[in-house]
């Protein structure tokens, strides 16, 4: 069976674009939101741009690691994407297409319409991706698992950002 590569998911946050934008692109606060992300250093502070790269910390349950990703797309209060292209226990010294990850915002009725959506990029076979998945995940596809980590990111990210005080 051929695996799903790319899961999205959406949530209406009310706030501007260019707010929504401005956090997400700074992947330093992506730790807030998403259940495995526990940090990130940028090469400067605030917003990245095309071409940035920047290293991710995670965890899932006991294991931890590390990413290397670049920004392939940097366009304020519309789009922010990027490619995980590096991977590693305590440096992302391994070179490999993981996933990349995009980010839009779309100006609607009480806010933004926030998508965020996840590419599986492993080269890898089906056959192998489905079982490695099940031993990474602890019993479920990336597609899933993923799916889940969408939504609560997302989630998460409403709360936040409507919680805050306004300016």
């Amino acid at each position: 069976m051929a695996r799903p590569r790319t899961i999205s998911d959406e949530v209406v946050v009310d706030a501007s674009p260019e707010l929504l934008y401005t956090l997400i692109s700074d992947p330093v606060h992506m730790a807030r939101w998403s259940p495995e992300n526990t940090g990130a250093r940028t090469v400067r502070p605030g917003p990245a741009e095309a071409g940035d790269r920047f290293v991710g910390t995670n965890r899932r349950g006991g294991f931890s690691w590390v990413t290397e990703s670049v920004v392939t797309a940097a366009e304020p209060g519309a789009r922010f994407a990027f490619r995980v292209q590096g991977w590693g226990v305590r440096t992302p010294s391994l070179r490999v297409a993981n996933a990349s990850w995009e980010y839009r915002f779309e100006p609607v009725d009480g806010g933004t319409k926030v998508t965020e959506t996840w590419t599986d990029d492993r080269p890898w076979p089906d056959a192998v991706a489905n079982v490695a998945d099940r031993v990474l995940t602890r019993g479920s596809t990336f597609a899933d698992f993923q799916r889940r980590n969408i939504r609560t990111t997302l989630d998460r990210l409403k709360s936040d950002v409507e919680s805050a005080p306004s300016p």
